[in-house]
């Protein structure tokens, strides 16, 4: 019986997992066995190596049913790898075929690379990064939409120096501890570690003369200034992509993309559900009972309703395509009130007869006449 454990077990999966939970377990696993984060520690690599034996598997649809089906013997005949279950003669064949993992845990090749290989240059030309940017508008914006200006601080390349970080008639120079290639390669047992070069700080290239512009960097931070459209129709967490506004570009590289979330603010009256919008009406008791008609504010404007006779408090008054706009069409959504009773306060003499008298003909039972009313 094999001795080997379970790739699911490893993992710390049930059979059942799908690929995105068993690709999360992995990243989870290789975080903690790194070997850049436990150097010397043969029982972290042990691990690391383990967990990556039951990703080649479980990774893989026809590998997977073969294992499910046969354990590790479906694996056994002298394939290689450890144990037999993938082709991995060293760490660099794991970050090879799993670079997109370690990519988006350590920037790229794990912290390892092939002896004698170049590792890509900080200086190289690249595009700058997205920018994330919130901003805030009323409801009533909501419904017409809106030019914003926004304004943010970020990076962009120095107009002095063009992003070299070398001072104008000067230039950089291979680093000559690494050679160029940011990293010193060592050899640690069974593994080809590289660590960032301590000579150029892993950019591959010394600066004799700074620019004094930006002290070396390259790079200079920068105020923007831009006004963005808000289409009619946005809701809280709605993104806008604008191109080419965020982060300045690398060496010449293109700038990334300012992406805006839309906050919008709440209302005193209205509240909105999708494309409806809600608010409540005091409507007097007199048009509850006789029915009439009332003129009231909308979010954009005034807007007249019919109160029908006999209306009860609650009841719902829609006034169709007075509501939001969408943004996946041209139509609008509904503005609905619900009426509220208002009851005066204090009746005139004149009043309260009335009243008694309608008492009297539905033959209600109701207070003696007092001093005053509703006091």
């Amino acid at each position: 019986m094999s001795s080997k454990r379970d790739y699911y077990e490893i993992l710390g999966v049930e059979k059942s997992a799908d690929a995105d939970t068993i690709k999360k377990a992995y990243r989870k696993q290789a975080m903690q066995y790194h070997p850049d984060r436990n150097p010397g520690d043969a029982v972290a690599e042990e691990k690391f190596k383990e967990a990556a034996e039951a990703y080649e598997v479980l990774s893989n649809q026809d590998k997977r049913a073969q294992y499910d089906r046969f354990g590790h013997q479906a694996f056994q005949g002298g394939r290689g790898g450890f144990g037999g279950a993938g082709n991995f003669h060293d760490m660099n064949d794991i970050f090879s075929q799993f670079g997109d993992i370690f990519g988006d845990i350590f920037g790229g090749g794990g912290g390892f690379q092939q002896q004698g290989g170049r590792g890509r240059s900080r200086n190289a030309v690249r595009k700058g990064s997205d920018l994330r940017f919130i901003t805030e508008i009323e409801m009533a914006e909501v419904v017409t939409g809106k030019e914003q200006q926004i304004e943010f601080d970020t990076e962009s390349n120095c107009g002095d120096c063009n992003g070299s970080g070398a001072a104008k008639g000067s230039g950089a120079t291979t680093c000559k501890v690494c050679g160029g290639a940011g990293q010193v390669v060592r050899q640690q047992g069974f593994f080809t570690m590289a660590t960032t070069c301590h000579g150029c700080n892993g950019a591959g290239e010394v600066i004799e003369t700074p620019c004094t512009t930006c002290k070396g960097k390259g790079r200079t931070q920068v105020k923007r200034k831009i006004k963005v459209t808000i289409p009619a129709g946005v809701d809280n967490g709605t993104r806008l992509r604008v191109s080419n506004e965020g982060e300045g570009g690398y060496r010449g590289g293109p700038n990334g993309d300012l992406f805006v979330e839309i906050r919008v603010n709440e209302h005193d009256i209205f509240e909105r559900e999708g494309d409806h919008v809600f608010a409540e009406l005091d409507v007097s008791y007199i048009q509850f009972l006789l029915g009439g008609n009332i003129k009231t504010d909308g979010l954009d404007g005034e807007v007249e309703l019919h109160i029908p006779k006999g209306s009860k408090p609650g009841e719902r008054i829609k006034i169709a395509g007075r509501g939001m706009p969408s943004l996946r069409g041209s139509r609008r959504g509904d503005l609905y009130f619900s009426l509220v009773p208002e009851f005066p306060k204090k009746l005139s003499e004149d009043e309260e007869k009335i009243i008694r008298q309608l008492a009297e003909l539905s033959k209600t039972n109701v207070d003696a006449k007092k001093k005053g009313f509703f006091k």
